[in-house]
This record gives C-alpha cells, structure tokens and sequence, in this order.
C-alpha cells in the first residue's frame, strides 16, 4: 500500500511544478460547517453579489470565519511548500450552473494560494486548468480537498460548471523573505475580525 508523501516531498514537489495537490485538507465536522456557513450568509445577501471574474457569483473578500481559517491553514501551507509565509487575505466565492472562470494570473498578494473546494452539488468535481513550468494539468478537487499553487507564476481557468452550485474559498499568501512580503495581510492593519462578523448576524456565525 502506497503512503502519503512526506510534508519534506510535497515540499519538493512544490518547488518543482509550481503546485500540489492536498487531499483531505479539511476534515468533518469542519468541513461541513464551513459549506453550511457559506451557504448561509449567500442566502442572508451578506456577501457581494459577483465580481469582475465571475458576474453574478456570491463572493467575499475578508470573510471573517475564511480569515481565521486562512490563520489556521498557515502552518500546513508552511510545511508544504517549505516557505515561512505571511497571510494576505481570504476570497470565498460561490459558483452557479453555468460560471466560467477565464484564464489568469493573480496579483502580488496571491503568491502563493491555497484553493479549497468546501462542497457542490453537481455531477463530479469542477476541474481546475493550471498551467506549471513544465505542463498543463487538470486538478479535480473533492469536499475538504486543495490545491496550493504559486498564483502569480501559474496561469489557472475552469470551464464552464455543470452543476446546481460550487462554493470555494480562496486563501492567499506571501513569502515572508520574498518580493512581495509588504503585501502582509494584503496591505491592511490585520486580518478581518469574527467579531465583526458576530455583530453584523446578531451574535451569531452560523457555525452553531
């Protein structure tokens, strides 16, 4: 039986394809949860209705429940790519039928990016297109599953979706010895604060 590679070999994969593939990154009852709680506050029209990538999809920037996880997420991320790194800012968004996400770079915050499928409903996984040094592949990600990769070098697009719905979130770092290092928090005094969030709901998150 094949084991899991090493945080040391993941490591070096990273560094040579640009990306990796993180399986069960999140576990239940998180993971569920957490797609509860995206579902939710779309449903409350708490999040921005769409953005310039993908029109009319639900999607958040500094969501405070997505910031304490891009704080949690960073020593795996560390130990994955081999990288002491600052957290930026978390993006989460949620997909419909039909949702296209053109082919792009990211900008000097998402240097290295860690996107986590939280859940869909659909037929199969929605591939991710990315392009690394030395090929193009298809990831499909399951529930709880990620994809760390260096945003800036590595152009990425999906196809159209077919499916009912995709909620992702998007969680971005910056070499703390890099180029981009002011890009710390993504410019901002700190992370969004849950309490902030709390008092928006009325005491609550959702995650109860």
């Amino acid at each position: 039986m094949e084991s899991d590679p090493t945080f040391t070999e993941l490591a070096g994969l990273f560094d040579r394809d640009r990306l990796v593939t993180l399986r069960h990154l999140l576990q239940e009852p998180e993971l569920s949860l957490l797609y509860r709680y995206a579902g939710k506050v779309a449903l409350l029209g708490v999040m921005d209705p769409g953005d310039s990538q993908v029109p009319n999809a639900p999607c958040s920037y500094g969501d405070p429940i997505m910031e304490g996880l891009l704080s949690k997420l960073l020593p795996s991320v560390e130990k994955t790519s081999g990288l002491r790194v600052f957290p930026t800012y978390s993006y989460l968004r949620v997909y419909k039928e039909g949702d296209v996400l053109g082919r792009h770079t990211d900008r000097p915050s998402c240097e290295i990016s860690l996107s986590l499928c939280l859940g869909y409903e659909g037929p199969g996984p929605w591939p991710i297109w990315i392009e690394g040094p030395r090929d193009v592949v298809s990831i499909s990600l399951e529930a709880g599953d990620g994809l760390l990769y260096r945003g800036i070098e590595c152009p990425h697009w999906r196809s159209p979706f077919v499916g009912s719905g995709l909620t992702q979130v998007f969680l971005h770092y910056v070499d703390q010895q890099g180029p981009h290092s002011q890009w710390k928090f993504d410019k901002r005094s700190s992370l969004t604060d849950v309490r902030a969030l709390k008092r928006s709901l009325g005491g609550s998150t959702g995650l109860q």
